[in-house]
C-alpha cells in the first residue's frame, strides 16, 4: 500500500473489524514515515478509542517518563511510531482490559511497520507485543525477558507495561527503575539527538 490513509482505510474495511468500525471508531494507531522509535503496546483503552489519541492516560504519562520525553515531543515531533497488537479497545476483562485479538497484529502490523523505514530502536510495551516480536527469543516469562532487556538491542527494548496495575511487580523488581529506565532515556535520547 502507498501510504498510511490506505493502510487506515484497508483496516477499517477489514471484516474482522466490521463491529468496530459500525460504532465509528477508528483504528489507533501512528505511523509517520519519519518515526525513529516505535511504541509496540498492547490495545488502546478505552479512553484512547474515545479520544483517539493513543497513550493519552495515566500509563502515557508513565511511559513518557521513562522515555524521558514530553508530551509534545512525543505527539508532535513525527519521531515516534506508536502500533499496538490490537487497534481497537478490546473490552474489558475481570482485571483490566481483555487482550489483543492475535490476528491482528499478524496481518497488519508488516504493512504499518513498512511506512516507517527509518526506526531505530522499538520498544516492546508488555508481554503481547514482546511475544509478536521476539517470539521464541522470550525468555520464559515477561520478568526474565525485561531483566535481559540488552540480549535484544540494539534493535528492540522490552518493557513491563507502564500501568497502575503494575506498581506490585515495579516494587518487586527495583532493578527495574534503578537500571533499565535509565539505559532507555539514555538511548531515546540519543536517538532524538541525531536529528
Amino acid at each position: 500500500m502507498k501510504n498510511i490513509d490506505e493502510v487506515q482505510r484497508a483496516i477499517m474495511k477489514d471484516p474482522a473489524n466490521s463491529e468496530f468500525t459500525k460504532k465509528g471508531w477508528e483504528p489507533i494507531f501512528v505511523a509517520p514515515p519519519s518515526a525513529k522509535i516505535l511504541i509496540a503496546s498492547q490495545a488502546p483503552g478505552i479512553r484512547a478509542q474515545e479520544s483517539n489519541k493513543t497513550f493519552y492516560d495515566v500509563s502515557g504519562d508513565m511511559l513518557r517518563d521513562w522515555l524521558g520525553v514530553d508530551e509534545d515531543t512525543f505527539y508532535n515531533s513525527g519521531l515516534f511510531g506508536i502500533v499496538p497488537m490490537d487497534y481497537y479497545f478490546p473490552g474489558k476483562a475481570k482485571h483490566g482490559d481483555l487482550p489483543p485479538r492475535k490476528e491482528v497484529a499478524e496481518r497488519w502490523n508488516p504493512v504499518i511497520l513498512e511506512q516507517m523505514p527509518n526506526l531505530e530502536l522499538k520498544v516492546l510495551v508488555g508481554a503481547h507485543a514482546q511475544k509478536f516480536y521476539l517470539n521464541k527469543n522470550m525468555k520464559k516469562n515477561l520478568t526474565e525477558t525485561v531483566r535481559n532487556y540488552t540480549e535484544y538491542l540494539p534493535e528492540y527494548f522490552p518493557l513491563v507495561h507502564p500501568s497502575p496495575l503494575t506498581i506490585g511487580w515495579r516494587r518487586r523488581n527495583p532493578w527495574f527503575e534503578e537500571k533499565v529506565i535509565p539505559d532507555l532515556k539514555n538511548r531515546v535520547h540519543q536517538i532524538l539527538s541525531e536529528e
